[in-house]
């Protein structure tokens, strides 16, 4: 039994039909999830009385009108009705696989998160069609771009507030997915990177509904914001901060390459007792580079 919830865009023009796509797939997950939508943008209760999802209008905002992220967690754990949740940003389809991976994690406090697959999609989808998830699939298949592992749509934990609390960063904006997964580390908390095993498909959109941005996607002052609440960079923790994978057949310990590597990096991060030693190998290593380099280019 899975809580689902979200803080939707107002549901209107393109953006309202790729939500309304993705609440409904929620909603046809099995056995039923609970679906928990926050905020009053327009639409949102119709699509929650339409779809038999619970309501939370009342979220808290900063400056810009963008809803907090502690707000809505705080909120949504004191009216879950089950122990597992699930935040999932608006735009993001879920299949059956997402289920089937919740119920392969033993750990009693954990973690789940995974990259994306991007797709076109413009239209409502046909949920009323018994093969609508295997027609999906086969359209992620052909058109479908997996997304860079930079940040994550969907977090799968138990509801018992072991994550920590968040500081008010400001949703769907850069960092606050990010700290989530440095607040698991940082704790303790075995984080899954189930990209292997989930499916999660986002619906491509534009960035128009976010403020003074810069670029083309969601970067300006908000993420700024966000980035310093956080404490910068170096605690924007990413999907190869993982410690454990998960395939379609078992979860294993992340122990390649590039992982250890990079939680040799991040350790003066999780530990910071342990930055003069990092500083110290660092020397060393960059040293034994330096005459390597100086034995091979005689």
């Amino acid at each position: 039994m899975l809580t689902i919830f979200t803080v939707p865009k107002p549901f209107l023009g393109h953006i309202g039909i790729i939500q309304r796509n993705a609440v409904q797939s929620w909603s046809r997950l099995r056995p039923a999830c609970e679906i928990i939508l926050c905020g009053d943008e327009p639409g949102t209760e119709e699509v929650a009385v339409e779809l038999k999802a619970k309501y939370v209008p009342s979220i808290a905002r900063n400056e810009y009108g963008t809803p907090l992220i502690n707000s809505v967690f705080e909120q949504v754990e004191r009216m879950a009705s089950y122990q597992l949740m699930c935040y999932v940003n608006a735009d993001i389809i879920l299949l059956s696989d997402l289920l089937d991976a919740v119920r392969r994690i033993r750990f009693r406090r954990f973690l789940m998160v995974g990259q994306r697959w991007d797709i076109d999609l413009k239209e409502p989808w046909d949920f009323g069609q018994p093969d609508w998830e295997e027609r999906l699939r086969r359209y992620v298949i052909d058109c479908g771009v997996l997304h860079p592992p930079g940040g994550s749509d969907y977090f799968v934990f138990p509801r018992d507030g072991a994550i920590g609390k968040f500081p008010p960063l400001a949703v769907g904006r850069p960092g606050w997915d990010n700290w989530f997964i440095y607040s698991a580390r940082k704790l303790g908390i075995p984080v899954v990177d189930a990209s292997r095993a989930v499916t999660p498909i986002h619906q491509n959109h534009d960035y128009s509904h976010v403020p003074n941005r810069k670029g083309e996607t969601y970067e300006g002052p908000e993420g700024d914001w966000n980035l310093s609440l956080i404490g910068g960079y170096d605690y924007a923790f990413l999907l190869l901060d993982a410690t454990h994978i998960m395939t379609s057949r078992a979860l294993f310990p992340a122990l390649t390459y590039k992982h250890l590597r990079r939680r040799f990096h991040k350790l003066p991060i999780l530990v910071p007792a342990t930055r003069p030693i990092i500083r110290l190998l660092r020397m060393v290593v960059r040293r034994l580079w330096a005459r390597r380099g100086g034995v091979s280019s005689q």
